[in-house]
């Protein structure tokens, strides 16, 4: 199997060629791969949490799947382990519509050399990622208040599986009066 590329590559916001329609004639792209997230929402989904924490981008960049579900899966142990299945609500905000290609045209040493580069719609397709822009929420965790400390340290965890620098924020709740 082919080496995955460093995604400094495919980091970089740029206009997306990916348009999927109905009519296959006026597709940029032929596949698409298949996004490899598991669960976009986890924890316990009926329950009403008193909290909510968010992390948020401080750059605009793309953000492979894999490095999503990464992160989701080491926030999810470490909140599952200290809290039990029931005790947060852990969901991911954004979908990774981008599709990320590239051309296999030549490789090897010296092919940087002969390659003119990739325009447009064609290469081959090789994952999917999520258009990031600064401000923009990923990941979104509710819990009860007792809790905070832990949801900081789990969205902390998953803030350095992810390629840029994070913000966590979290919202007050309103006070009934």
């Amino acid at each position: 199997m082919a080496k995955k590329r460093k995604f400094a590559a495919y980091r970089a916001l740029e206009r997306p060629f990916t348009r999927f329609s109905k009519k296959k004639k006026f597709n940029f792209i032929r596949a698409r791969p298949v996004v490899r997230i598991v669960r976009f929402d986890s924890g316990d989904l009926q329950k009403v949490f008193s909290n909510a924490i968010y992390l948020t981008s401080k750059e605009g960049l793309q953000i492979r799947d894999l490095a999503i579900e990464s992160a989701r899966l080491s926030a999810n142990r470490l909140l599952e382990k200290s809290l039990g299945k029931n005790g947060f609500r852990l969901k991911i905000t954004k979908y990774p519509h981008h599709v990320l290609r590239e051309n296999p045209l030549a490789s090897g040493a010296g092919a940087d050399r002969m390659s003119t580069g990739m325009a447009q719609s064609f290469g081959k397709s090789i994952g999917r990622a999520v258009q990031i822009k600064p401000g923009d929420t990923l990941f979104k965790l509710e819990i009860e208040k007792q809790h905070l400390p832990v949801a900081r340290r789990a969205l902390q965890r998953a803030a350095q599986k992810l390629p840029c620098s994070w913000r966590i924020k979290e919202e007050i709740p309103a006070v009934k009066a």
